[in-house]
């Protein structure tokens, strides 16, 4: 089914997950660039995309959020002693998922080399801007915590398949 249930959530939302958590590991590698001195073979090859992919999680993040409205009343229901940190820690992630793109845009313009995503010329290069540099100087603390958050989120759904055992993780799969 296309649409959510409680049973479980449909393909449009498990399609949303899947894709996004493929690319937000795609962006991850970005930390390879900070291994060592220069950049890394993966920073060479894979990397040369994090902007054009940070931007289309821009638009995926504002789309999955728009269809999570839409299905709000026929989603899954949450362990009601569980509620407030579920819907935290997803909070989290949503926040951290908009902020990035936004601080990496505020961190490219504010150096003046512009933004271009997929080929495409989305902001011209320009002369420096030190507040957006200095809002774009975020942008890795915020990749740290995306990814301590997205740990969490993988054990807390392999804790509740295995340990718990209450479905969580077949829903989304």
């Amino acid at each position: 089914m296309p649409t959510d249930t409680q049973e479980g959530y449909g393909l449009v939302s498990k399609t949303f997950h899947w894709v996004m958590a493929f690319l937000v590991g795609w962006q991850f590698l970005k930390f390879f660039d900070r291994i060592g001195e220069g950049e890394h073979w993966v920073g060479q090859t894979l990397v040369s995309w994090h902007i054009s992919i940070g931007a289309l999680l821009l638009v995926m993040v504002a789309a999955r959020f728009g269809w999570a409205l839409n299905q709000r009343g026929q989603r899954p229901l949450n362990d009601p002693a569980m509620d407030f940190y579920i819907k935290a820690g997803h909070g989290l992630i949503y926040a951290t998922l908009i902020l990035l793109p936004l601080t990496g845009i505020m961190l490219m313009v504010g150096a003046g080399f512009g933004v271009t995503a997929f080929g495409v010329e989305l902001i011209a290069k320009g002369e420096k801007i030190g507040w957006a540099q200095g809002l774009g100087s975020l942008h890795s603390p915020l990749a740290w915590i995306l990814a301590a958050l997205v740990v969490g989120h993988i054990a807390m759904a392999l804790f509740h398949q295995f340990v718990r055992r209450d479905g969580t993780l077949d829903r989304m799969l």
